[in-house]
């Protein structure tokens, strides 16, 4: 399969500046995942993905057309192999008349015949209602020299000559052909791409190519050939897979992408995994950027302590009863705020996110499509490829406080990073507003409240003591043991003594402890990376 692409710019009709869009191609096959491949091209562009069929169409001018509308008589000598050199399609067993399919005859009068030609007559035998394999014991036994008397049939041409697609040229007065590679770089700021070669002329003979590549040209009338748009995907939210759909399989050398109105490209196959790779690439950052700006629209509607800072397509393993982890569904993951919310569907506009009425409540919220959890009331985990459950690769799973966990898994190693550095962020902020969070526990077997301070870190105090047993930072604690019900010991590093000391607590709500405990640890060290100060100084 040969694979091309390409750019150019087309304007927007009816305004006034030319809002011009740079546009990708990429010639493919494409299926429904059970059927054989079609050959097709992509066509995309920032905004939306085209899929694209190849048709021929016959010359509109008809004075220009080189076949006579009538019948005609052709005398077709065989060479010296006993061939008369045509191949022919149709027949009863298929409801068509006897059509030439093809012509390789050197012979000067073969010129006279055209793909499309229906054989109306042999020598003095007339072909009505016979069948292919006895039009073609006709013609075999006709002799050396053989008379046909053919007809044309203009609207056949066009499905006969999909055979030799690779050999007419594209007629695309509009904008420039393709040229010889995808671009690598998503942007539209002026990144260099490769300059397609001017277009060619139409030829104006009668004939377009030889019908068996030799350029001889005989047998092919004048045609063209289009690429006609058959389904249109936009990007905005768009959902992209290597995976067979709900599955833990991966297709080899195919995608699909789908669209938020239902469109689908289909199974998108190309042979050249490079070059598969940087289409979908092209393709994935399209709609990250889409994504990113619908984002920072939406933001412009929230408070700024209720902004998206990241959301993406995941897919979360499903348990059945008899194979866990084998169903995989689509799940749109958003963070906002200090919260993670995961939709079934994505979140176009505002009115589709949670009311922000119960903002500052700490339980997850369950609605209609869409989950919510505070990101300080769970954890975060990539999984090791060792512990994967299934084929399925790059896997996190989200523990939530009190609730179900789920597992998770992304299509790129590049899209778990970024998911996990858009994690640790919403924490670090959503901690630092939050900025401390104390518990009710026994110390030394008194009453006694201990607080987890952004800035002070850990900090015991008695209920009935004026001052606290004890202060220590987060960079101080070096481990931590629990017995899975209420007893918890903290052991610190006491610099000044060059010592390790343990402190034993025992807290009813253990499990909410250490859900905290985990999200001002991972918030202290998110804050050391200029990545996350930089947008809170």
């Amino acid at each position: 399969m040969t694979m091309v692409g390409g750019s150019h710019r087309e304007s927007r009709r009816g305004s006034k500046m030319p809002n011009l869009r740079k546009f990708h191609y990429a010639l493919v096959s494409v299926s429904d995942g059970k059927s054989r491949p079609q050959a097709s091209r992509i066509k995309l562009c920032s905004e939306y993905l085209v899929l694209q069929r190849e048709e021929f169409h016959i010359w509109e001018d008809e004075e220009t057309y080189p076949v006579e509308a009538g019948l005609r008589t052709v005398l077709l000598a065989r060479d010296e192999k006993g061939q008369l050199g045509i191949s022919i399609k149709g027949g009863r067993e298929h409801n068509l008349p006897i059509l030439v399919s093809r012509v390789t005859s050197a012979c000067i009068q073969a010129r006279d015949i055209f793909i499309g030609d229906a054989i109306v007559r042999v020598n003095d035998h007339t072909l009505s209602d016979i069948s292919h394999d006895e039009a073609l014991a006709l013609l075999v036994e006709a002799g050396p020299e053989v008379s046909l008397t053919l007809k044309h049939y203009k609207v056949a041409t066009p499905f006969l000559l999909k055979q030799f697609g690779r050999f007419i040229p594209e007629y695309t007065p509009s904008f420039p052909p393709a040229c010889d590679s995808i671009p690598n770089s998503s942007d539209d700021d002026g990144t260099p791409f490769h300059h397609p070669e001017p277009s060619q002329p139409v030829p104006d003979s009668p004939c377009s190519v030889s019908s068996d590549g030799s350029g001889s040209w005989i047998g092919i009338p004048r045609v063209k050939k289009n690429w006609i748009d058959v389904v249109t995907v936009p990007l905005l939210m768009a959902y992209t897979t290597r995976y067979i759909f709900g599955t833990d399989k991966l297709r080899p050398n195919a995608f699909e992408v789908r669209g938020m109105d239902g469109s689908s490209t289909g199974v998108v196959h190309h042979e050249d995994p490079s070059q598969l790779t940087q289409m979908i690439k092209l393709i994935v950052d399209y709609i990250g950027l889409l994504n990113a700006h619908q984002a920072t629209k939406l933001n412009r509607i929230f408070s700024s302590s209720r902004h998206i800072s990241h959301m993406a397509w995941v897919v979360e393993g499903i348990i059945n009863q008899d194979q866990p982890w084998q169903n995989w569904k689509p799940k749109f993951l958003a963070l906002r705020g200090s919260s993670v919310y995961i939709f079934d569907s994505p979140p176009l506009t505002a009115g589709d996110w949670p009311d922000d009425d119960t903002e500052n409540d700490d339980d997850h919220k369950t609605s209609a499509g869409v989950m919510e959890y505070k990101v300080f009331d769970a954890m975060f985990r990539v999984i090791k490829e060792s512990e994967n459950v299934d084929e399925r690769q790059h896997c996190f799973l989200i523990q939530t406080f009190g609730q179900q966990s789920h597992y998770f898994s992304v299509e790129t190693r590049q899209e778990l990073l970024r998911l996990e550095s858009a994690w640790h962020k919403a924490v670090c902020l959503a901690i630092s507003q939050l900025g401390c969070k104390t518990f009710h526990v026994v110390y030394k077997n008194k009453p006694s409240a201990l607080t987890l301070d952004w800035e002070d870190g850990f900090t015991l105090k008695c209920f009935a003591c004026v001052s606290p047993e004890w202060t220590f930072q987060f960079s101080q604690l070096k481990g931590s043991s629990d017995d899975g019900n209420a007893t918890l010991k903290l052991h610190f590093y006491r610099p000044f003594n060059k010592d390790t000391v343990t402190e034993e607590v025992i807290c009813p709500k253990l499990q909410e402890l250490l859900f905290f405990m985990h999200s001002f640890l991972t918030a202290k060290v998110a804050s050391l990376d200029p990545a996350f100060m930089a947008p809170r100084q």
